[in-house]
């Protein structure tokens, strides 16, 4: 039996139709309007050492799922940091700071958001404050060490970590830079998902004119689903069905479009798709996906290691991909919905299906990596 064999088994946890799906570019572009798009892409692309991250076809997953082409983002190459998150943070310390020297700059992280902070700082020579929670890995913590980042660990999770950094910022008059939006702080999380776009023109140049007819996206507090929704209102001619994956234990997007307004969900377990493990949407995203997106899904950790280990092997493709956890969930959901029949037929997925996945990060946690490439399944 071959190990591709085994995913025809495989689950998606809960799934949900938004029925105020409502894909208007206009008002998308209005969150996130075309000149900040362009000029992210404008900057980012003169950066030392830029280059376009692969786009890699699952040609093994399609004959197994019987769908005409998967295409993957494969963000394990993006600059030497692994992750996506490098275009997001880095770009806003370089827009928000405005050459001055004299700035501290402080964030909160669950790791890959931070070390592109951290990064940015180091590139402009700026001092720089990072807040990590309890559950965030010392190799991550290290990682944004080697930067020069001062890292401060808070006991708690995520929030509480997010809390304790905007305190101490505003009392020592440090310049936050995160990927969350709040009242009275949005233009940093803007500048973030202005970043993030620049996977979508890259995207968008890569694909040869060939219809996307489904993008399956990643959400935390929602800045890359957003961001990747502002870029194909930017770049697309054709509108494809926008799906957004989280954590079961995490699904305030999904909580939050079955009400149609922000929920605040209670984490109980905190999932090992860590970046993802968010218990409320963000402003600024919500504004965007509360209307564009077409279906959410949430899926448990219990296939994360196993798709680790099938991007590695090659299995999915010809190529053998790094993906890390948090890369793990489009072909995850994409596997659960081709299992399930009836909802492979309401979602379209069919034999002329174009399907975007975004593998986020590489093994940004290289001990976590080799942990999930060990774990005996």
């Amino acid at each position: 039996m071959s190990a591709l064999s085994e995913v025809s088994k495989w689950k998606y946890s809960n799934f949900l139709k938004n029925k105020k799906n409502n894909f208007n570019k206009k008002n998308i572009l209005d969150v996130l309007s075309s000149k900040e798009i362009d000029e992210a892409y404008k900057t980012i692309s003169k950066w030392k050492n830029y280059s376009p991250t692969p786009l890699i076809h699952l040609d093994k997953l399609c004959k197994k799922l019987k769908i005409n082409k998967i295409f993957y983002k494969d963000e394990s190459k993006r600059f030497n940091l692994k992750s996506f998150k490098a275009l997001g943070g880095a770009y806003a310390v370089e827009k928000i700071t405005k050459g001055n020297k004299d700035l501290i700059i402080s964030t909160a992280t669950a790791g890959n958001h931070g070390r592109s902070v951290a990064w940015g700082s180091k590139k402009l020579g700026l001092k720089c404050k990072i807040f990590i929670s309890e559950y965030v890995s010392e190799f991550r913590a290290g990682v944004m060490r080697s930067f020069g980042a001062e890292v401060i660990r808070v006991k708690g999770n995520y929030d509480n970590s997010l809390k304790e950094c905007i305190k101490q910022s505003n009392q020592n008059n440090w310049q936050i830079v995160q990927d969350v939006a709040w009242h009275n702080y949005k233009l940093v999380p803007k500048l973030t998902m202005a970043g993030y776009s620049v996977m979508m023109k890259e995207i968008s140049d890569q694909i040869n004119n060939q219809k996307i007819s489904h993008i399956i996206l990643q959400a935390g507090v929602g800045g890359m689903a957003a961001a990747m929704i502002a870029g194909i209102s930017r770049y697309l001619d054709h509108v494809p069905q926008i799906i957004v994956v989280e954590p079961e234990s995490a699904a305030c997007v999904l909580a939050s479009i079955k009400t149609g307004k922000i929920e605040k969900i209670l984490i109980e377990k905190e999932s090992i798709m860590g970046g993802m493990s968010c218990g409320e949407v963000s402003l600024v995203p919500w504004k965007i996906l509360k209307n564009s997106v077409n279906y959410c899904v949430t899926i448990s950790d219990d296939y994360v290691s196993k798709t680790v280990k099938l991007l590695a092997k090659g299995e999915f493709s010809d190529e053998k991909i790094v993906g890390g956890e948090c890369s793990t969930p489009g072909p995850i959901s994409l596997i659960g919905l081709c299992n399930d029949q009836q909802k492979k037929e309401i979602v379209n997925l069919n034999v002329n299906s174009n399907v975007l996945l975004i593998g986020c990060e590489g093994d940004a946690d290289e001990n976590l990596y080799q942990e999930l490439l060990k774990k005996d399944d």
